[in-house]
């Protein structure tokens, strides 16, 4: 019985080699048929790594100001602190929906704050998200710091996103799935966040998760790369290419 049940938990799992779309990086790549149960891998080992969030933390962020009423809504706006940062769009105010869309660090710090410690650990042991550590400070725990979680997770996580699942809202769940829609071509579903952490050592991390729904079909996607400036901006045009070799994604 064990052993059938262990074939059948391998050939839920497809190892791929996609290696040739991230030139030059260590990356993991899995994609979840959420239909199905079955899922395609690239870089099994990377993609089990717990690594920061850094900026797609902005997703159970957003979702928890949302539940906590921190956040009205997609139009909440918070002003500009006046402290120019290294990207120009970030110098100016925001609302929750164009916070989101240039990744504006500043302004998910001010809602982590606000939302405080209890509040925040609260909610991230409910979504059983990463390791679960906020011990380097409310406004710098996701930023390469205490926080870890691996692409393994980071699929679990999104996948109950997608199918609004999570313990909070539907309103909430909703209003992040609509803030964290892409454009792609008609017919086509496709949400994600990148997230990008630098390192002294020159070894920075990129990130693009996200879900794509076409049709009766619905995927889940987590993707890493490991390298010198690596970035989720880098990382985002190699996973569309392979989501559309994959036939998740159409050709653009």
């Amino acid at each position: 019985m064990i052993g059938m049940l262990l074939a059948v938990l391998l050939q839920a799992v497809e190892e791929r080699d996609l290696a040739r779309h991230f030139p030059g990086y260590a990356a993991c790549l899995e994609v979840l048929d959420t239909q199905t149960g079955r899922s395609i891998r690239h870089g099994g080992a990377q993609c089990a790594k717990p690594l920061s969030p850094c900026s797609t933390y902005k997703i159970p962020n957003s979702l928890i100001a949302l539940e906590t009423g921190v956040a009205s809504g997609p139009d909440f706006l918070l002003q500009w602190d006046g402290v120019k940062r290294d990207r120009p769009e970030w110098n100016h105010d925001h609302t929750l929906q164009s916070a989101i869309r240039v990744s504006a660090v500043w302004y998910y710090q001010e809602l982590a704050r606000r939302i405080g410690k209890e509040r925040m650990q609260r909610h991230v042991d409910a979504f059983d998200y990463g390791n679960r550590d906020l011990s380097a400070g409310i406004d710098r725990f996701w930023l390469g710091s205490s926080l870890k979680i691996s692409a393994d997770q980071q699929l679990r996580f999104l996948e109950k996103l997608q199918q609004g699942a999570l313990p909070v809202s539907a309103r909430a769940q909703q209003v992040v799935r609509d803030i964290t829609r892409q454009q792609w071509s008609e017919g086509v579903s496709y949400h994600g966040k990148t997230g990008s952490c630098g390192s002294d050592d020159g070894a920075s991390h990129g990130w693009w998760v996200g879900f794509v729904t076409r049709g009766e079909k619905r995927h889940v996607f987590a993707a890493n790369i490991i390298g010198k400036d690596a970035s989720g901006l880098k990382l985002r045009p190699m996973v569309e290419k392979a989501l559309v070799e994959l036939g998740v994604l159409p050709p653009p």
